[in-house]
């Protein structure tokens, strides 16, 4: 299968926009090439993004710190897919439930509710099985010990085991040099949005900018075909996939 390392990428993005690397230097062509992957990322929810996380709950501690920076080599979480804990320390000896997403005022107005509070928070808590969990912070830390993560309510009565289900930004071609999952099997792709980064600084042609970021919409929804569409779905529950051709008029 064709694809990129980061020296074919750079050599491609010289070649097609005809400047050397006195002006393409390598930094500034691994900005471009940073800044096309994150535009795919939000552009298209990709499988190679999706992780999971495994670890115990804290007895009385409502919180839970999401992966962070280099927790897989990449550049921390995104978001929050989905909470599991399991009614046990293990997930072979327990059953998973899965958490209802709410916002923390939901949260503080629960725990509230269950205590016989009223107003504001007052320092008391209800503890017992989680059911519901909140972000704070972003859920984007750049330590999975630091900052961002996950508030839980009722809390934890026990070490419950727990799975976190996230999305991270893949780590980059600029540092995974012989190559990543997008330059592998979307190498057009990136190849396109790193030229309308590098067309965009040379300031022109206006025509040829237009050209690649036509080229690049074309080849992102073949891609988001591909990963919401056809990996989402199978022949058996699903049926085959069948996409109309469009025939000439007689």
């Amino acid at each position: 299968m064709a694809g990129y390392t980061l020296s074919q990428l750079e050599a491609d993005i010289r070649s097609y926009t005809e400047v050397d690397s006195n002006v393409l230097t390598g930094a500034i062509l691994s900005r471009f090439i940073e800044h096309a992957e994150f535009r795919i990322f939000y552009d298209v929810p990709s499988d190679n993004n999706r992780f999971v996380s495994e670890g115990n709950l804290a007895i009385d501690d409502n919180t839970i710190n999401v992966p962070g920076l280099g927790t897989k080599g990449n550049t921390g979480t995104v978001f929050v897919r989905g909470v599991e804990v399991f009614n046990s320390t293990s997930v072979t000896t327990g059953a998973g439930e899965w958490l209802q997403k709410k916002d923390q005022t939901y949260l503080s107005e629960y725990v509230n509710r269950s205590t016989g509070s009223s107003g504001g928070q007052t320092g008391q808590d209800v503890t017992g099985f989680p059911k519901y969990y909140a972000m704070f912070g972003g859920a984007t830390g750049t330590s999975s010990t630091t900052s961002g993560g996950l508030y839980l309510a009722p809390t934890p009565d026990a070490n419950y085991m727990h799975r976190v289900y996230y999305d991270m930004v893949p780590k980059s071609l600029v540092t995974k040099t012989s190559g990543t999952y997008l330059s592998q099997y979307f190498p057009q792709g990136l190849l396109y949005a790193t030229l309308v980064e590098a067309y965009g600084f040379l300031k022109g042609p206006m025509d040829m900018l237009t050209l690649y970021e036509n080229k690049y919409k074309q080849e992102v929804q073949k891609f988001g075909g591909v990963q919401i569409g056809r990996r989402r779905r199978d022949d058996y529950t699903d049926g085959t996939v069948r996409i109309p051709v469009n025939s000439p008029s007689p």
